[in-house]
């Protein structure tokens, strides 16, 4: 379970403020779940997916890419041609070197020497040993205990309402699997990320999963409906995204695409005294949401608390 104390009273949001983003998520909740309403969605179609880094916890920095810093630190220990770029923009934590310079193809290229060449078993040892003692390097909190308490509580009121609910995210899906039973009460089968091709081999007699240093799938933009209609099927009813790098936008399109009635929130990160404070350059992910309509959630306006950690609410 997430750890989140049950609301004393009969408001299954109550990290949300009192207003228009959370009055119109209740709405439609209501209105595809009462059996009378002309927008009622059978149990069977109530699909909900969740981008994760950025939607369900925070992303400066991605977790999963402070996982990959840290464990490079000790590979570059032993082997100094990691010592070039980009690994030596990696080990001296230049953050913005990935994010503007070098892009999302030097971050991947870290992500191999990281995440591959290794049994299944192994990489996740060493994903179990970093969400056990990682703490955020800004905000001071367990890696474990930033997930976004208003977040968890529309996951759990929405299954509360028999929706199915999955993460759709860009970070890899073995990484994700180590804590989404545990943060989100998400199965592992309702995980959805990026992925390295995988073989089965024999290891010294024993049959293994190994992990190639190919991306089988990066699970970004246009290729998360893609990979949405593969594991599941059906376009999500409910659709949630955030302001970051325009990733989310296909994800909240194809939502939108279906006939009958649906939901498509995207997080906007306005509040640098809690968390953080940014926008996208060209902007696109608020532009695609005024376009269509969008439900925006503003953090700081929103949000009554953010974590549930008393050193930052």
């Amino acid at each position: 379970m997430s750890g989140l104390p049950k609301p004393l009273f009969a408001d299954p949001l109550s990290s949300w403020n009192q207003g228009a983003v959370k009055q119109s998520i209740l709405d439609f909740v209501s209105r595809v779940t009462t059996e009378d309403s002309p927008d009622f969605l059978p149990p069977v179609d109530r699909i909900a997916t969740f981008d994760n880094d950025g939607t369900l916890w925070p992303e400066k920095p991605i977790v999963e890419l402070y996982f990959a810093l840290t464990r490079l630190e000790a590979l570059a220990a032993e082997d100094p041609s990691l010592k070039e770029q980009p690994f030596k923009a990696a080990l001296e934590r230049d953050i913005p070197y990935f994010l503007e310079a070098a892009g999302h193809e030097a971050a991947l290229e870290v992500l191999a020497k990281t995440h591959a060449n290794m049994s299944q078993e192994q990489f996740e040892q060493e994903a179990r040993k970093f969400f056990e003692v990682a703490t955020h390097p800004r905000l001071g909190m367990p890696i474990t205990q930033i997930a976004f308490r208003p977040m968890v509580e529309l996951l759990e009121y929405l299954r509360a309402n028999q929706f199915v609910t999955w993460i759709c995210s860009g970070g890899t899906i073995e990484f994700i699997r180590i804590v989404a039973p545990q943060i989100y009460s998400i199965p592992l089968p309702q995980v959805i990320g990026s992925s390295f091709k995988l073989e089965y081999i024999e290891q010294n007699g024993v049959p293994i999963i190994w992990r190639g240093s190919e991306i089988a799938s990066y699970n970004d933009r246009a290729v998360k409906p893609t990979n949405i209609a593969t594991r599941i099927g059906k376009r999500p009813v409910f659709a949630a995204g955030n302001v970051f790098s325009g990733g989310d936008i296909q994800m909240l399109r194809y939502s939108q695409g279906q006939s009958g009635a649906s939901f498509q929130l995207l997080v906007h990160h306005d509040d640098a005294d809690r968390e953080f404070a940014y926008d996208e350059k060209n902007n696109a992910s608020l532009e695609a949401a005024k376009t269509y309509g969008w439900t925006i959630v503003s953090i700081k306006n929103d949000w009554k608390t953010i974590f549930h950690h008393p050193k930052t609410d």
